[in-house]
This record gives C-alpha cells, sequence and structure tokens, in this order.
C-alpha cells in the first residue's frame, strides 16, 4: 500500500468533498467550521498523500481536476458509511445525557425556541443542546442535525415527521408607520401603502397569486430575503409586512391591520432520522419542542411525539 495512503486521514477527505461540492475554500471552511487556511493547508495535504492534482484554480474558485472527479464518488460513499456508523451508534446510546443538535430557521430560532430550551436545560441539565439557526437545508441523513423544526414535511426516505399543526400570519404595521400614513381599511387602499416583500424568493408573490392578486415585485418598495430581518424592517416602520401571529400579536411596537383579509397559514413540521428517534435523549428534546411549539400553532395536535 502507499504510505500517503495508507496514512490518509478522514478530515482530509471531508475537506476534499466540502470543496468538491462547494467550488470555494471559503465556502467549504464555512461549511466545516473551520478558516481558509485550514482548509487549504488540508486540499495540499491530501493532494500530496495522493501524489495527484485535485483541484484547477479559477477565476470564481476551484474546479475538480479529472483525478479529483474520479476520486469524488469514492469519496461521497466514505461520507456516507461514516455517517450510517454514527446513526447507528446514537441510536444506541441509552444515556438521558450528551448531546443534542436541532437545526431551526434564524427566524424560529430567534422567536420561539430559546424559552423552550430554557425550560429543557433547567428539567435536563445534562443535556447539552447545539441550536443551528440556518435557512439553509441540514441534511439529517448526514448528521448535520439530530432534529429539524421546518416549515414543510421532508421528503428524504428514514426521515421521520411530524406535523405539529399551522402558524397563523398576519398583516402588521409599526406605530410609527401607522401614525404617519395611516391604516388601510381595504385592500384597494393596502396596495397604495408601502409594502415589505421578499427579495429573490418569490414565496410571497405565490401566494397572493394562488389567492388571484396578480403581485409584482416592483410592488414592495423594501425587501430582503432573511426573515428575521424582514421582521425588523416591518418593525421599523418600512412599510405593511406579513408575520406570524404569535409574534406580531404580542409585540408592543406593531399593529396588526386588515385582520379580516383571509391568509395562508404556515405549517410547522418536527423531523429526525429514523436510526435516532428512539434514542432516549434525541426523543425527550423531541418532546420538549413539540410540547413548547403547540402554543404557538392553530389546530395543534394534543401530543407531538413520534
Amino acid at each position: 500500500m502507499d504510505k500517503g495512503i495508507s496514512k490518509l486521514d478522514w478530515s482530509l477527505v471531508q475537506t476534499f468533498l466540502a470543496v468538491a461540492e462547494t467550488g470555494s475554500l471559503s465556502e467549504a471552511a464555512r461549511r466545516l467550521a473551520m478558516s481558509q487556511p485550514t482548509a487549504g493547508r488540508q486540499i495540499r495535504q491530501i493532494e500530496a498523500a495522493l501524489d495527484l492534482e485535485l483541484f484547477q484554480r479559477q477565476p470564481r474558485g476551484l474546479a475538480l481536476t479529472e483525478a479529483g472527479a474520479a476520486l469524488l464518488p469514492h469519496a461521497r460513499r466514505m461520507a456516507e458509511g461514516l455517517s450510517a456508523l454514527r446513526l447507528a451508534a446514537a441510536g444506541r446510546s441509552g444515556r438521558l445525557a450528551g448531546p443534542v443538535r436541532i437545526t431551526a430557521s434564524v427566524y424560529v430560532a430567534h422567536h420561539h425556541l430559546p424559552p423552550i430550551l430554557a425550560r429543557l436545560r433547567a428539567e435536563e441539565p445534562e443535556i447539552d443542546i447545539d441550536l443551528v439557526p440556518t435557512d439553509r437545508l441540514e441534511n439529517l441523513l448526514y448528521r448535520e442535525a439530530d432534529i429539524a423544526v421546518r416549515m414543510y414535511q421532508s421528503e428524504q426516505l428514514d426521515i421521520v415527521s411530524r406535523h405539529l399543526g399551522d402558524l397563523p400570519l398576519g398583516l402588521y404595521a409599526a406605530k410609527t408607520y401607522i401614525a404617519r400614513r395611516g391604516t388601510p381599511a381595504t385592500l384597494d387602499e393596502f396596495f397604495a401603502h408601502d409594502l415589505v416583500g421578499y427579495d429573490r424568493s418569490d414565496q410571497i408573490l405565490r401566494g397572493m397569486r394562488d389567492k388571484g392578486i396578480a403581485a409584482q415585485r416592483e410592488w414592495f418598495a423594501t425587501r430582503t430575503d432573511q426573515q428575521a430581518v424582514y421582521w425588523e424592517l416591518v418593525r421599523a416602520g418600512c412599510g405593511i409586512g406579513f408575520g406570524q401571529r404569535a409574534v406580531g400579536d404580542a409585540d408592543p411596537q406593531v399593529e396588526r391591520v386588515l385582520p379580516d383579509l383571509p391568509l395562508p397559514d404556515l405549517p410547522l413540521w418536527l423531523a429526525a432520522h429514523e436510526a435516532v428517534r428512539h434514542t432516549p435523549r434525541i426523543r425527550r428534546v423531541w418532546d420538549a419542542l413539540a410540547a413548547g411549539l403547540a402554543g404557538l400553532v392553530a389546530g395543534s395536535p394534543t401530543s407531538g411525539r413520534y
């Protein structure tokens, strides 16, 4: 066996895989929670160990060489095998202690999860919580998270999902904005106001078009795709925008407008990998999340268990 290959470390393969999938040292470093120089050094190390050039530098990042492309499927199989090993080991842990990694949108992680996790920590001090606020899809199959709080049902195989109910939405404006521009009494008056919308996402546009309203991106004077920032723009008085009623009704800086206007609800789901769903600490966190989030949703089931 080649001496370099016999000493090949999984961390080097993991970095190779991340750079291959992102095409960027900086993005790979961000994914792996390391510095960019460390990622670059590890790529040089794996190239030296294999005596191969795996990447070519391009103006917009790194591209796989022919040799790198040939090795990529094998690296992916290594990642899948290690993920399966970790899931199998985690599923056999019987302790009500240890780490549990939760992923949720930035908005949900900011507004809804802190009090739930504070209660859980008081009741289960031996369970450690890693909260990952992100609007990027975290892969439960690769153990990037143990439990996901999502606004959609997962379609991945081996993922168990639970629909907790639906989050009601409302239209809100800051009291400072209402003092300046007044409150719309009809839908026609609503469209004459400043509106806060999304930038590249067409979620709001699709929702309005489903209601028969030919909405256009240009209707929204202020735009962002980051939902936590979106709500702050509404609170600051940039215009009228959508918000979860559990948050908006409790916020003294805003008022709900056009309360009789029918709006779609946001479905709320919990998801976890089948292999770890019976692990005591993960099941305990699942139940705590389900119970804590149940008060936010309309038509919530009485139980949030698997």
